[in-house]
């Protein structure tokens, strides 16, 4: 299978389509990995309560939006998209520390 054409190049939704769901499976495998550090800091985290750190979170929504508006996006849009993906995160790693430690 061909590498799916740059959004410029793109003349036909299929083409749009094909990359859309290239940026998909690539997010996957990222979030595969991100998710991988969540199993690490469950299992490294000493307590339950440490698992949410509301300062942790307030970082990495700023640092997504300094990133986003940086690259001409929607700071915004993109701190509400990360901050669901914070959101199940954290509640990943509670189960997971739960789990490993309940």
């Amino acid at each position: 299978m061909s590498e799916p054409k740059m959004p410029e190049q793109c003349e036909a939704m299929a083409e749009v389509r094909a990359g859309v769901d290239q940026v998909d499976r690539e997010l996957v495998a990222l979030l595969v990995r991100r998710f991988g550090y969540m199993d690490a800091a469950a299992r490294i985290k000493p307590d339950r309560a440490s698992v949410r750190d509301e300062e942790r979170k307030a970082e990495v929504l700023d640092n997504v939006a300094r990133e986003a508006a940086a690259a001409g996006l929607e700071a915004e849009r993109l701190r509400a998209v990360w901050n669901e993906l914070v959101e199940q995160s954290i509640a990943y790693e509670l189960a997971r520390w739960d789990r490993t430690r309940g």
